[in-house]
């Protein structure tokens, strides 16, 4: 017997070595707590991203799953006011009363609990459901429910939770909206500041070349379709530098075409930084504006200089004439937004506009420097992150 003793010791402790050279190196988590946070976090992760996209059929039929998890119930239910969203788990003989389970959460805004759903099944594991809403703005737009043998004390306080959890998540899909909207809106004002002046003056230019120079005329023609398309496009919030500084390029040709010597134009870029996502129009404004107001409303001839360079992480943008200049207290009011009309003309009130975008994608240490004096020409210079977060340009 001895023997046979101490051959089974001997194996315990070579499968304690082996589990101890399996896990070595890993870490593992030592306690019960640990694991079960770290499960509840993996799961709340998995279920963020389509909540984020809003309440619907297809962001709470891809979010159930995780969220049933989360409560350890048998089955889960979301809905909005009115419909099923989505039912995960067992029991879906139930999903069909589903709404008239929630109609109390709904109306009360406050958690309910539902007794007595057999189905008549003895197998079916869903006898009662806690109901819980959704709230946005003191507005209640939905339910989640979870349904099982009992709806227990820690069972309704778990389903508030995850409903309050849930409500947080949909708050950020409204304000992402929000942001996209005011976003829409900000790139609506910067079109409308593209000057009919502009346009009329450009087809002028155009069509005076159209008997002297019939393929300068086509080919300006060309880069002025190209420029309104550029400016009127639809799709995305970003783009590349290399795709604004191609509709500023195009800008400066037609410029140069209606004031022939008296515009210098310079545009000197790092190759590195072309492919850098930027807000969309947040640089050929500021060229319009150099254009505007260094040469139109300056001396009768001027230069405009735009350089791209490539500094560490950042790449930084500079847009300069030698025009005008404007008095540098005005200035400060535009990117305040609490200047009145610009009955000077220095400045475009588009620069406020530009500085607010910049600032709300890459944050405050991220906005315009504008340097400029009276008869000194303005300088405008644009710091972006080469690599930012959510920054993409649309494909």
């Amino acid at each position: 017997m001895l023997w046979v003793t101490l051959a089974l010791l001997g194996a315990v402790v070579g499968a304690a070595l082996v589990v101890r050279w399996a896990t070595r190196g890993r870490r593992v988590f030592g306690t019960v707590a640990e694991r079960a946070t770290y499960a509840a976090l993996h799961e709340a992760s998995l279920a963020a991203p389509p909540l984020r996209e809003g309440l619907s059929e297809d962001s709470a039929a891809r979010s159930a799953r995780h969220l049933r998890t989360l409560l350890g119930s048998a089955a889960v239910a979301v809905t909005d006011t009115g419909q099923l969203l989505a039912w995960e788990g067992a029991g879906d003989v139930h999903a069909g009363t589903a709404v008239e389970v929630a109609q109390q959460a709904l109306r009360t805004g406050r958690p309910a609990v539902a007794q007595d759903l057999s189905c008549g099944d003895p197998e079916c594991p869903v006898r009662a459901a806690s109901v819980a809403p959704l709230v946005l703005d003191d507005r209640v737009v939905g339910t989640v429910a979870a349904y099982g043998p009992a709806a227990t004390p820690g069972l309704v306080t778990a389903v508030a939770e995850v409903a309050r959890w849930v409500s947080g998540q949909l708050e950020l899909a409204e304000l992402d909206e929000s942001r996209a909207r005011l976003a829409e809106a900000q790139v609506q004002a910067l079109r409308a500041q593209i000057s009919p002046h502009f346009v009329f003056n450009a087809l002028t230019a155009i069509a005076s070349f159209v008997r002297t120079d019939p393929e300068r005329a086509r080919e300006l023609l060309l880069d002025f379709a190209d420029f309104t398309r550029y400016s009127s496009r639809t799709h995305g919030e970003y783009t590349t530098l290399a795709e604004e500084l191609r509709s500023i390029d195009r800008y400066l040709l037609l410029e140069k075409a209606r004031f022939g010597d008296r515009l210098t134009t310079v545009l000197r870029v790092a190759p590195e930084v072309l492919p850098v996502a930027v807000p969309y129009l947040c640089l050929q404004p500021l060229v319009e504006n150099a254009v505007r107001h260094g040469l139109e409303r300056g001396r009768g001839s001027g230069t405009v200089t735009v350089l791209a360079q490539d500094e560490g992480a950042d790449c930084v943008i500079s847009v300069e004439d030698d025009g005008a200049g404007s008095d540098p207290e005005h200035v400060r009011a535009v990117l305040a937004g609490t200047a009145g009309p610009d009955a000077s003309g220095h400045v475009s009130t588009g620069l406020g506009n530009i500085d607010a975008r910049l600032r709300a994608v890459y944050g405050d240490d991220h906005g315009l420097l504008v340097e400029t004096a009276p008869g000194a020409g303005t300088k405008v210079t644009v710091r972006v992150p080469k690599f930012a977060p959510g920054v993409r340009a649309a494909s």
